[in-house]
Order: structure tokens, then C-alpha cells, then sequence
């Protein structure tokens, strides 16, 4: 679980663009209000619903691999504000099981969305709605929308491009 203090914003980052726009959007947050922020990047190891588990062969290879990315992601958003201090942290549980969590202990909870599913998922996603149903603390959503369309393109492909992925099980 998550280690955040009181008065920390609680970021939900995973593979997409719109999720380091939320870091982003975050760490001017905290250089305004002088909080601190914690990346969270929620994992499982589930190789029968995930192809890429499978592939990947164990739980440390998956838990390496998430740090590695959250870690550069963290990075990069540290080296835009250096002022403030944000701390990477994995845990290995759902997104929803997480970021619900977390709020308990945290200032405020930023998502982006990904704008899939129906209705209200249409509009900010599975996880963010049930955030903002669930959430022990105010939540804020970072919209797909503000993220620039380059950004949408290259962060398509997280991985290295040795990576091996298998084709579609027909």
C-alpha cells in the first residue's frame, strides 16, 4: 500500500500520456500549496488475463519493468519541477484497490482519463469513476483532451522496440 502522508497528492500513473499530464498538473499543484506528490503505479502479476505477465515470466520481472517506467516518468517530471518533491512508489494490487487506499491518507487524488467505456466511463474512465464514487479525499480528473496529440502518439509505445509481444490467440 501506498505510504502517503497527510497532505500529499496521491497521482495515479500508468502506460498513457494523460497520466503524466496528471503528474504534471500535480507537481505545479504541490510547487503552489508546498505539498509533496506520490506517483502511484498499481500492478498485477495475472499471466490467465494478461498476455504480457505471461510473456514477461515472473512477478519480479513485471514489478522491475513497472519501476523502471514509472521511475523514468518520475524523472522527467522532477527534472520539470525541481522544486518540489515527488516520490515513485508500486504497489501490487488493482488500480481501483490502490488509488482507493491511498485517498484515505492523502490531501487529494489526481487520475487522467482515457475516456473509454459507457456513460459516465465515456467521459473519465473505469478507475476514475470509481474513484470519484469511492475516494476518502477530493479527486481531481486531468481530461484526455489536454494532452497534445504527439504526446498521444509516442506515449503509444512504452516499451523498447526488442520487447516481443505475441499476436492475437486466434
Amino acid at each position: 500500500m501506498t505510504t502517503a502522508n497527510q497532505g500529499d497528492i496521491v497521482v495515479g500513473v500508468d502506460h498513457s500520456a494523460v497520466s503524466v499530464a496528471a503528474l504534471r498538473w500535480a507537481a505545479a499543484e504541490a510547487a503552489e500549496s508546498g505539498r509533496r506528490v506520490v506517483a502511484l503505479r498499481a500492478w498485477t502479476f495475472e499471466p490467465v488475463y494478461d498476455l504480457g505477465a505471461a510473456v514477461a515470466g515472473t512477478p519480479e520481472t513485471v514489478a522491475d519493468r513497472e519501476r523502471r517506467q514509472l521511475d523514468e516518468v518520475v524523472g522527467e517530471v522532477r527534472a520539470e519541477h525541481p522544486g518540489v518533491a515527488i516520490r515513485a512508489e508500486l504497489a501490487e494490487h488493482s488500480a481501483t484497490v490502490a488509488l482507493e487506499e491511498a485517498s484515505k491518507t492523502a490531501a487529494m487524488l489526481v487520475l487522467g482519463s482515457h475516456g473509454r467505456g459507457r456513460l459516465l466511463k465515456l467521459l473519465v474512465g473505469s478507475v476514475a469513476e470509481h474513484c470519484l464514487r469511492e475516494a476518502s479525499c477530493p479527486v481531481v480528473v486531468i481530461p484526455a483532451r489536454t494532452v497534445p496529440e504527439p504526446e498521444k502518439e509516442t506515449a503509444a509505445t512504452p516499451e523498447p522496440a526488442g520487447t516481443y509481444y505475441p499476436g492475437p490467440l486466434l
